[in-house]
């Protein structure tokens, strides 16, 4: 299979045509008109400092239905002994650099560059990317962020510098997810860590199907507060 250089016309090849380690196309741009079709065609951006963008749809999918999260026995005494405090939309920008700068075992760099920091901030500021803040001591210790689209959360990345922190941002997001009628989680590419919280692999075609569908629901934009939010 050929990988598909972008030009500045807003467009992508199916996501089917991606190489088998999920490489589909080169270029283009970080705009939020672009990831925002990225995204409901089921692509996502990842590549290195230095290199030009790079465009993945991998088969396998990880996802996760919120139904199916699976909450250890310990994460359970942790939500209950209420560690930390957990916030919506309170710290995009604390919450993105923290996954950018907090090393993570067995990667020796970071994807989430400058580039992809001012993109995401971007689309957080439109209302489609969101993020979920866990505090002790009021400080940041843990959080994660992603994509919303209809019925559909990109995970993009988590981080804690707590035990547990991110976990409990992680479990805390997902009832929401599930208050508001969410289908599934897109967790991209599989992880020991997200599979015994409960995702599974699916294959590419099986995501493609679920995401049109889930699209069809309205997208819950703009600022997530603690409380009851209506879809717009």
């Amino acid at each position: 299979m050929p990988v598909y250089r972008l030009s500045s016309e807003l467009v992508f090849p199916p996501a089917h045509l991606a190489m088998e380690e999920g490489l589909l196309a080169v270029g283009g741009d970080l705009s939020v008109s672009r990831l925002l079709l990225a995204y409901a065609k089921g692509i996502f951006p990842w590549y290195s400092e230095g290199e030009p963008i790079l465009w993945w749809s991998p088969d396998p999918r990880l996802i996760l239905y919120p139904d199916d999260l699976n909450i250890s026995r310990r994460l359970k005494r942790v939500l209950r002994q209420k560690r930390f405090k957990v916030t919506l939309d309170g710290a995009f920008d604390q919450v993105i650099r923290g996954c950018a700068s907090v090393p993570r075992g067995g990667q020796p760099g970071t994807w989430i560059t400058e580039a992809m920091i001012a993109a995401y901030t971007a689309m957080h500021q439109a209302g489609f990317a969101h993020s979920v803040e866990a505090w002790q001591n009021n400080q940041l210790v843990g959080g994660i962020y992603g994509i919303s689209l209809g019925g559909c959360f990109f995970g993009e990345s988590m981080f804690h510098t707590q035990s547990d922190a991110s976990k409990v941002a992680l479990a805390t997001l997902v009832g929401y997810l599930t208050q508001w009628d969410f289908d599934l989680i897109d967790c991209q590419v599989a992880s020991d860590h997200l599979i015994r919280m409960g995702s599974i692999e699916i294959s590419r075609d099986r995501f493609l199907d679920q995401l049109d569908i889930s699209l069809k629901k309205p997208t819950l934009r703009g600022t997530w507060p603690l409380a009851q939010v209506q879809r717009r």
